[in-house]
């Protein structure tokens, strides 16, 4: 018996893995769509990208997880079905709920990660998301100069460079800057180095010109110069936003009530994220029972199992779209809340009780074997 759940469990951890993989490959690619637009702008490296879009998967996975953990279940239990594995268990006298038990423990497993996940893993990942966002979005001074191309560094302020140095510096500098107004400057340089201070980056120019055309009486002047500096860090950068619900912990969320800063809409919207904390995690156990009660305790059917596999779908998704909708329906009002747990429970309970209770297939197979002629017990 213990062979058997080990082999069952194998082939749905397998599974499961693949599952989760592909999906999350499709995600991460989506996702990262919407971060093409900071390499081609802001000229942010490919390490700062992908750890950007690294830092969005745990959320993703615990969103994933509990589909995947279906549809590996789902398979695994049909294709057992299929190969007449379940039948001949069912022969050696192994009850459903017996056969459920890998499935269930390996729901159990993920249930505790997506805890751990959706408590630690997550808020933390957001925060550090959200920092990093902040800098590329706002911070000039992480950016690099690249040679050959324009970088714009703020409105009205472009910068070229031909070369990097081997010892730091850099040649062949072009700045148009437009930042006051009715004042354009184009400033050429041979050589510079650029040093970065709080305020942003500033580049030391050597041998160079200024040109300069006041726009309102479209009056020219021209310098040269031995050393010159120009300031690129002039442009005041937005703070960075407080911290969103993701990134509270769980007992901030719970205590949201006691909070005075927060709206009574706000307090109800960390409340329920609270609670989604809660249960979006005993999703992998339902939707676990869910993919395999019915084809345990169903009939073989040599055609294939297509009823049964369309009606624990389509359980599985009316137990997701309730939780989105009960959730969305608790963050209006709390009324709503205990619908979120009685939209687990119900699944859970039913599923339990027909797997320990409503198999008539199995228990016929037992009379026989108790009764191979026919005879009934005193």
């Amino acid at each position: 018996m213990k062979k058997l759940n080990i082999y069952i469990a194998r082939q749905i951890t397998v599974g499961f893995l693949l599952v989760s993989f592909s999906l999350m490959s499709i995600i991460w690619l989506t996702q990262s769509l919407r971060f093409v637009e900071l390499i081609t702008n802001k000229g942010i490296g490919l390490g700062i990208f992908v750890q950007m879009t690294s830092l969005l998967m745990p959320r993703i996975f615990t969103i994933l997880s509990p589909i995947s953990l279906f549809a590996a279940i789902l398979f695994v239990y049909n294709r057992m079905l299929s190969d007449r594995e379940l039948i001949v268990m069912k022969a050696a006298g192994i009850s459903p709920w017996q056969n459920a038990k890998p499935a269930i423990f390996i729901g159990f497993l993920l249930c505790l990660f997506n805890v751990y996940n959706m408590n630690i893993l997550t808020p933390n990942s957001e925060n550090h998301f959200k920092d990093l966002q902040w800098q590329v979005k706002n911070d000039v001074s992480h950016l690099m100069f690249r040679e050959g191309e324009f970088t714009t560094l703020q409105n009205n302020l472009t910068v070229f460079i031909t070369t990097h140095n081997p010892d730091g510096s850099v040649g062949g500098i072009l700045i148009n800057d437009e930042r006051t107004p009715n004042l354009k400057s184009t400033i050429s340089a041979e050589l510079g180095r650029i040093i970065y201070t709080d305020k942003g980056p500033r580049i030391i120019l050597v041998n160079g010109s200024r040109q300069e055309i006041n726009k309102t009486n479209h009056q020219f002047t021209s310098v040269t110069f031995d050393r010159y500096s120009v300031d690129f860090g002039a442009k005041e950068t937005k703070a960075r936003k407080e911290a969103g619900v993701r990134e509270k912990s769980m007992l901030e969320l719970m205590t949201a009530a006691s909070n005075p800063e927060l709206t009574p809409k706000e307090v109800n919207r960390w409340i329920v994220e609270g609670n989604k904390r809660i249960t979006t995690p005993l999703l992998n156990v339902v939707f676990a029972l869910l993919a395999c009660t019915g084809l345990l305790i169903g009939n073989f059917n040599r055609r294939g199992q297509i009823k049964i596999v369309s009606m624990s779908v389509g359980s599985m998704v009316a137990v997701q779209a309730l939780d989105l909708a009960f959730g969305n329906l608790a963050a209006k009002n709390l009324y709503w809340l205990p619908l979120l747990y009685l939209n687990l429970f119900l699944p859970f309970c039913g599923c339990v009780y027909l797997l320990h209770c409503y198999h008539p297939g199995f228990s016929l197979i037992k009379k026989k074997r108790n009764n191979p002629n026919g005879e009934q017990n005193a």
